[in-house]
């Protein structure tokens, strides 16, 4: 496969994964993933929509000018506009894909004004605008601090949706966006997730919504998903996953919620299949009301030896929910249908690409994990990526308290952050019981950080549980202190890097680590249980009682797990806002000036795979081809001149 580490810009590195056994894959196996890789592709152009209503004209303006004058001009400002292109790809769109700002271009407006004369402008003014009105937008998107500059607004002082940029609704309040779906849910009894897939907008005082599907908006890159799920249904694996295929084409043709809810049930009952998707309008953290869904996808196949770590929590998923540290009103008397299992991705699509997530538990919806289950994933070959990267980089040595620290993080780093994504996401999310008469919307905009906050306090908690080596998953708790000691470490200083200086925290689940940490720290100071050390000028956070720590995450738990299951807004506000969003400049300044001097960015991303399709003299399709990406900027090209559908 060669290098893992491809490009390096800005504050983000380029990484490939490796899929391991393809080659051993039957010609069927490797068609149906081709199939659903393809699907995964074509509906890019959706999650680029969704962030930012402009972001696909100013996509192909940009690429038109890089293609134009990439051989040409060799000035300074040319890679400084050659370095946001890359960052507006990574970030599908003009604002920043982590704290959600608009990303400022170090060239100016003067010398952008000239490259745009190098290309056909005119042609891409899909709007009404006059030429000068066009070039006046174009050039007010990209370098205005003032218009359109936070992608998601978190102060909730203002109205949140007029404060964000994003384009899943619009010129409509907060206010009348919660009055709308409180009166639909009277009118409408089924417990679907209502507004997931559709925007809302207001047009001379009339409110509409209009539906992701066929003949809906995003028709056509919908059509192409529709036509590839088709495709991959001639090589499915057994009955059920050709079930589950054919509902969620029945879901993208109507845009019908209960479908959604049909298919997602199929889908979790499905744990015979090896090779699965994830494809759809699902996670709501775009949306700072946390009610519409982006849209992703992922390609994966099961890694068969390692997912016999999640299934043997699956087998015992019961024992660890009766065990629980939170309220017994709070658990569920019977824990149902929870399914795990360790993944290869094989593809990264929309909301998951370039930058992909560690683990995956679905469906989202309450009913469904209360009644049905759900489905849990560990992505195994992503974090492998970021562990080989991360080996020669010095950041341990840089950030780790001492050399023990160091080598028992390097003996058991691997493991332990592995098993807490097992544990977050096979039985942190699915545990809990929320209150008859409850619904999880009540806690608006803090949902998304109580529910991360909940999942990792579960996995934490656990980890160091003496059932864990009972049940052969570690042979030593070494393993849950090692985990500790890079949960604090994280969740007080190094995810700070992430932070722009003078900026506060609100990425729901940087909120959500920091607030675990700095509630256990402060509650904690009576012991000494986290100490604050300064050691040659430089800040360390050194855990001293990692028995007491654990009842700390097991207090903290039983809360948050109140907070969820009785809806207490309140309750969510003040522990977001007093532990979760402030950060302490000292510490930030610090930090940023530490990891600066590394060399290494603190934001990762990945090129996907090349599939091929072989076909014989007679023009049959008899193979799939696997090679490794060596250019991200030929791949984001590549798949802006293929899967442009909008």
């Amino acid at each position: 496969m060669g290098k893992i580490k491809i490009d390096q810009f800005s504050d983000i590195k380029i990484l490939k994964y490796h899929i391991s056994n393809f080659d051993n894959l039957s010609n069927t196996e490797k068609k149906l993933i081709y199939c659903l890789s393809q699907a995964a592709l074509s509906g890019r152009d959706i999650f680029w929509d969704q962030n930012f209503k402009y972001n696909l004209i100013i996509r192909k303006i940009l690429e038109a000018i890089y293609i134009k004058n990439k051989d040409l001009d060799n000035s300074s400002d040319f890679k400084y506009f050659t370095t946001y292109l890359k960052r507006v790809w990574f970030s599908n769109g003009i604002h920043h894909h982590y704290s959600t700002e608009k990303i400022t271009p170090l060239f100016n407006r003067a010398y952008f004004h000239k490259l745009l004369k190098t290309i056909d402008y005119k042609s891409l003014n899909s709007t009404t605008l006059s030429e000068a009105e066009f070039i006046e937008l174009i050039e007010v998107i990209i370098f205005s601090r003032e218009k359109y500059n936070k992608r998601i607004s978190q102060d909730s002082s203002k109205d949140l949706i007029s404060n964000s940029s994003n384009n899943y609704y619009q010129n409509i309040t907060d206010k009348e966006v919660k009055k709308y779906y409180n009166v639909k849910k009277e009118d409408i009894k089924d417990r679907i997730s209502l507004g997931l897939n559709s925007k809302l907008y207001k047009v001379n005082d009339k409110i509409i919504e209009e539906t992701y599907k066929e003949n809906g908006l995003y028709s056509e890159p919908i059509k192409k998903i529709i036509y590839w799920l088709s495709q991959a249904i001639c090589y499915t694996q057994n009955n059920q996953q050709k079930e589950w295929l054919k509902t969620l084409i029945e879901y993208y043709q109507t845009g019908d919620l209960k479908t959604f809810d049909n298919y997602s049930i199929l889908w979790l009952k499905d744990t015979e299949s090896s090779i699965d998707t994830i494809n759809g309008f699902i996670e709501v953290y775009g949306d700072p009301l946390g009610i519409k869904g982006s849209w992703e996808a992922n390609v994966n196949i099961k890694n068969e030896i390692s997912s016999k770590r999640t299934e043997i929590l699956s087998q015992n998923a019961q024992w660890f929910e009766d065990n629980s540290p939170v309220n017994s009103e709070h658990k569920k008397s019977k824990v149902k249908g929870v399914s795990a299992k360790v993944i290869d991705v094989i593809m990264l699509g929309g909301d998951c690409y370039p930058s992909s997530p560690l683990g995956i538990n679905l469906p989202n919806s309450e009913w469904i994990r209360e009644t049905y289950g759900s489905k849990s994933v560990t992505i195994e070959n992503i974090a492998k990526a970021h562990l080989t990267d991360s080996l020669e980089s010095g950041f341990l040595e840089e950030f780790a308290y001492d050399k023990s620290e160091i080598e028992l993080n390097k003996k058991y780093g691997f493991l332990a952050s592995n098993l807490h994504t097992d544990l977050h996401e096979c039985l942190g999310h699915g545990s809990g019981k929320i209150k008859e008469g409850i619904n999880t919307d009540i806690l608006k905009n803090y949902y998304s950080i109580i529910e991360e906050a909940r999942a990792d306090l579960f996995a934490l908690y656990y980890i160091m549980d003496q059932k864990m080596i009972d049940l052969g998953l570690i042979s030593t708790k070494n393993v849950a202190i090692c985990e500790y000691q890079n949960y604090i470490r994280n969740g007080l200083m190094t995810q700070l890097v992430r932070i722009e200086p003078d900026k506060n925290i609100e990425q729901a689940h940087m909120r959500n680590r920091q607030l675990i940490c700095k509630w256990c720290y402060e509650k904690g100071k009576k012991n000494n249980v986290i100490e604050k050390i300064i050691k040659e000028n430089k800040t360390y956070f050194v855990v001293n009682d990692f028995n007491r720590l654990r009842e700390l995450f097991g207090d903290l738990l039983n809360e948050i797990q109140r907070i969820k299951s009785e809806g207490d807004y309140n309750a969510a506000k003040k522990l977001v806002e007093n532990y979760g969003t402030k950060v302490d400049k000292n510490i930030h300044n610090e930090i940023l000036n530490r990891y600066k001097k590394l060399g290494i960015a603190p934001y990762t991303g990945f090129v996907n795979p090349i599939l091929t399709p072989i076909y014989n003299n007679n023009n049959e399709w008899t193979d799939v081809k696997l090679d490794y990406c060596n250019s991200y900027e030929d791949q984001m090209l590549e798949y802006s001149e293929k899967y442009s559908f909008l």
